[in-house]
């Protein structure tokens, strides 16, 4: 094994292990420190699942809440945003079920308008404004068009850079449903942008 893959894999074991005591011990700063760096990541996960910005944002509180009342749970043994987007899935489908809709497409409100991502945070040009608004528009629109359980496997897998695997713990499927999902998904947005530019 390569001396810096085993290095890696030694300070990632190490940080995962340091997160789980942490949170077993309820420590403020652990806990500051996961809001710190996954917070963005969370959000614009719950949006994404939802497609309700107001309802991403309870969830959002709520999944922290989640995080606080049941760190003992976190075993360090997988990287802690599959446990975390785990959580905040499992919060959606129950409010889901309590709202009872047909599905998490019948959340969608086309009114609303939030965008599925954020721009980047560089500073470009007026052209590339107006171009990436329109790109970023044609895409959300596409994106918006695939069905629920393709849309969280891609955002997931493509957004969130999580491996097969890790996504496969998240949404509690098995591994050949999600690449499944993933092809199937890809497939349907692919369907949407060629109707968009016809």
């Amino acid at each position: 094994m390569n001396l810096a893959i085993h290095f890696t894999a030694t300070w990632m074991t190490d940080e995962r292990a340091e997160i789980a005591r942490g949170l077993r011990r309820r420590d403020p700063s652990v806990l500051d420190r996961l809001i710190e760096q996954y917070q963005h990541r969370l959000f614009r996960y719950l949006v994404y699942l939802a497609g309700n910005r107001a309802l991403a944002e309870d969830l959002f509180q709520e999944t922290w809440l989640r995080v606080l009342e049941r760190g003992c749970q976190y075993d360090g043994k997988s990287p802690f945003e599959t446990w975390l987007f785990a959580i905040a899935r499992h919060l959606l489908i129950d409010t889901l079920r309590r709202k009872s809709p047909a599905s998490l497409d019948a959340l969608l409100d086309p009114e609303e308008g939030a965008p599925l991502w954020e721009p980047p945070a560089t500073d470009p040009s007026a052209y590339e404004l107006l171009a990436g608004r329109e790109q970023q528009a044609q895409m959300a629109a596409a994106v918006a068009g695939v069905p629920a359980v393709y849309r969280e496997v891609l955002m997931l897998r493509f957004q969130e850079d999580l491996k097969l695997e890790e996504i496969s713990a998240v949404v509690g499927a098995p591994l050949a449903t999600v690449k499944s999902r993933l092809y199937r998904g890809l497939s349907a947005l692919r369907q949407q942008m060629e109707r968009s530019q016809s």
